[in-house]
């Protein structure tokens, strides 16, 4: 992908988070201007208030933005699966999207283009079958946080805003995301699979992660979801055996599927679960992978 060459004014919402603090440098790094909405009053020129419980955003401080990359929402692996918790992660996303989604329609000069975040969990549990953007939504809890949250985006859409649904895989990251907390145990020789290692990680790089938003972004051909995962998932057995290898550590522990559902409740089933998600539209509109395989993303993660 080849940044745009023309300037941009760009509105991030999760700008502090792992995703979005890198996706702001990399705009700013091309020249682009960056907004980004803070949850308390703005302090900075760069900075926007909103306050998604509330829905409330200062959509004054939106005027003139040319596209806006919503990534905002609880942790999903962040804390155990309480009934309180699982309220937080549909709120934070749902309201969230509600919230950004009517400030933007009601701008006398909408921007092009709404980047709309979301995750592969959209498809709940699909074994070792390989899905794409056609197929439907699964069941359980993320798939139907998934589903309200996509839908929150419809005041947008109707206003005639480009809105694509940016469905993110496991990010492999060092320094954050469930990707982070790995790393460490990993180079303690202490990592090992979950469970009996059979379910399918669906896994992109930092790097590509971003440029793929970027490339959402940019590419006014793409509208509705798009999977933001590399080309060819991996099971959880091939992701340890490729954490060994990169960072030259023993994988021989194994934590059972007993031990992760006592540690994480409801959380667990998602863990043991098996996504085997393909970027079809991604890669149907040119975009490359600069570390398309999981041994490529690892390495980018450890150098970084």
């Amino acid at each position: 992908m080849q940044p745009s060459a023309i300037r941009k004014r760009v509105a991030v919402t999760g700008a502090s988070g792992l995703i979005g603090a890198a996706l702001v440098h990399s705009l700013r790094a091309d020249g682009h201007d960056v907004l980004r909405l803070v949850r308390r009053p703005a302090a900075a020129a760069d900075e926007v208030e909103w306050d998604p419980k509330r829905l409330y955003v200062n959509a004054a401080g939106l005027v003139g933005v040319d596209a806006v990359v919503h990534l905002a929402g609880a942790g999903v692996g962040e804390r155990r699966w309480t009934e309180a918790y699982k309220k937080e992660i549909r709120d934070s996303r749902v309201l969230g999207t509600t919230a950004i989604a009517r400030a933007l329609a009601g701008l006398a000069e909408p921007p092009e283009a709404l980047v709309c975040g979301t995750a592969l969990g959209w498809y709940g549990d699909t074994g070792s079958r390989a899905v794409d953007e056609d197929a439907p939504a699964g069941t359980g809890f993320l798939p139907s946080v998934c589903v309200e949250w996509e839908a929150a985006a419809a005041p947008a859409e109707e206003a005639g805003i480009r809105v694509t649904y940016a469905r993110t895989g496991l990010v492999v990251a060092r320094q954050g995301g469930a990707w982070g907390r790995l790393f460490p145990v990993f180079r303690a020789g202490l990592g090992g699979r979950m469970g009996d290692g059979s379910q399918y990680w669906s896994f992109i790089s930092l790097h590509d992660e971003v440029a793929a938003l970027r490339h959402l972004m940019d590419t006014p051909s793409l509208s509705g979801p798009v999977n933001l995962t590399a080309p060819e998932p991996v099971t959880n057995r091939e992701v340890t055996a490729a954490m060994g290898r990169v960072l030259r550590r023993p994988t021989l522990l194994t934590v059972p599927a007993p031990a992760l559902r006592l540690a994480l409740g409801d959380f667990a089933e998602d863990v043991l679960g098996s996504q085997r998600v393909l970027p079809g539209r991604l890669l149907s509109s040119g975009f490359s992978f600069a570390f398309p395989t999981i041994d490529d993303s690892i390495r980018a993660a450890a150098a970084r």
